[in-house]
């Protein structure tokens, strides 16, 4: 493919894009279940527990379910699928506990940093992220990246998630950027490529997930890989 033109602002999602999510949030339930006494051996609970997360994600992208039942809910389910006998207090105390810990650890996939020193040249970057609003600058900044970008637009600020082209109009105005001169970056077809392709803005997936892309798709499965399509 052509290297695409006239680009100036390139919105990037967090989670599975840049930050590590599945490291982070391994070592993350490793500390709780070691704090909280959980006598759950972490790999099976994590077996059980990713797809039910990625399910309940899907779920609170939809509107279907609100924060508190994405928390509590993803949790309660990958107990009662173990066999796992736990109340609910101990289950909110760990849901509590997990976004107190997430942002202790802050990993990047390979090739982050270089990436975005490399982009930060000649585009300005940007955030778009459906995660939390009280630890997603956190993990930005942890991570030593925040310095990277000028505007970050969290769903809880704008209002809508992604695909909801809300939060894309949202993050567009405070960039002061155009549809015709963005991009969006993200792991996630429908939330970041559905949702910002929607809007009329070019778009790259990071294929963390391993989507079968449809024909004309722009796709990588290194970050650095972004550049030569830059």
């Amino acid at each position: 493919m052509d290297k695409i033109a006239n680009i100036k602002h390139i919105f990037f999602d967090l989670d599975h894009t840049l930050w590590d999510f599945d490291k982070n949030s391994e070592l993350a339930f490793k500390h709780i279940f070691e704090k909280n006494k959980i006598a759950v051996p972490l790999d099976q609970f994590l077996e059980v527990y990713k797809p039910i997360n990625f399910r309940y994600w899907k779920y609170y992208r939809e509107a279907k379910i609100t924060k508190e039942k994405l928390r509590y809910g993803r949790l309660s389910n990958s107990f009662s699928s173990l066999g796992y006998g736990i109340d609910d207090h101990t289950i909110n105390k760990l849901s509590d506990d997990y976004v107190t810990h997430l942002p202790d650890n802050n990993h990047l996939f390979e090739g982050t940093y270089d990436l975005l020193e490399a982009l930060s040249e000649n585009f300005t970057l940007h955030i778009i992220t459906n995660g939390f609003e009280e630890i997603q600058a956190l993990k930005l900044k942890r991570s030593k990246i925040d310095h990277f970008f000028k505007t970050i637009t969290t769903s809880e600020a704008a209002g809508a998630k992604k695909p909801d082209p809300r939060i894309f109009e949202v993050a567009l105005s405070r960039a002061g950027a155009e549809v015709t001169d963005s991009i969006m970056v993200g792991d996630t077809y429908e939330a970041d490529i559905m949702g910002a392709r929607a809007m009329g803005m070019q778009t790259i997936l990071f294929n963390y997930h391993n989507a079968e892309p449809q024909e004309g798709d722009r796709v990588v499965m290194r970050l650095l890989e972004i550049l030569e399509h830059l």
